[in-house]
């Protein structure tokens, strides 16, 4: 994309690869994300007479290329249409990750909070279709199966769905999974924080400590140390 080329800084005066550890196979222009979205806006307002399907079409084209920024930009296109979203878009967007289109946590987060999110804010029955993701090969669809519901959470729906697939991923061993996980179960105990740590004590020998950390960060620090010295 020759506008993403063109607007990318040199590294030296930022380097996005300093916020990914181990994750292969793409790339970046150093393009901040105000001027990115920016560009994404003005590729809408362009194509006003483009459907659900043209932006699908977009964004499938760009999550081929390497670029990071170029994925981002093909996220954001397809969310301003996000009034159309039905959960026939999941299957596509479950391929993205599957597919390794999106194999990095910014993208497939980006996706969830972007995408995924809003479609099941407009669709919650919708939610039960991502309960499959947590036991698939692949991790970044491991890692939407949750992430996609934060924005539900944070409502105080799906709880049940969240609470059973964090205890499905307790086992596996990427500290990205961990993370993702940490970050649901923080963001559903902002509508319920009885509720969280009930869940923390019960599960607390299987869940990894990051996970743990990550959960309990909204406690005041005498409940962190406590939670982390009971739940060993």
């Amino acid at each position: 994309m020759r506008d993403l080329r063109r607007m990318g800084r040199p590294s030296g005066d930022f380097d996005a690869s300093r916020y990914f550890r181990g994750e292969q196979d793409f790339a970046f222009y150093n393009v901040g994300t105000a001027k990115m979205r920016e560009l994404a806006r003005s590729i809408h307002a362009s194509h006003r007479d483009w459907t659900l399907q043209d932006a699908m079409a977009f964004a499938d084209i760009l999550m081929l290329d390497p670029h990071l920024e170029a994925k981002a930009v093909g996220v954001e296109v397809l969310a301003r249409h996000h009034r159309g979203f039905t959960p026939a878009l999941l299957s596509g967007w479950k391929r993205w990750f599957a597919q390794n289109r999106s194999a990095n946590w910014a993208t497939t987060d980006h996706i969830c909070g972007s995408l995924i999110g809003p479609l099941l804010v407009k669709y919650p029955g919708a939610a039960a279709r991502l309960r499959p993701w947590s036991t698939h090969a692949n991790m970044w669809v491991r890692r939407a199966s949750i992430v996609g519901l934060i924005r539900l959470a944070r409502k105080g729906v799906a709880l049940d769905q969240l609470y059973s697939v964090a205890r499905r991923l307790h086992v596996h061993r990427e500290d990205l999974i961990h993370k993702a996980v940490g970050w649901a179960l923080r963001e559903a105990g902002k509508t319920d924080m009885r509720r969280l740590e009930r869940y923390l004590r019960t599960n607390g020998p299987k869940i990894p400590r990051t996970t743990l950390r990550y959960a309990i960060e909204r406690y005041p620090a005498r409940k962190r140390a406590e939670l982390l010295r009971t739940t060993r």
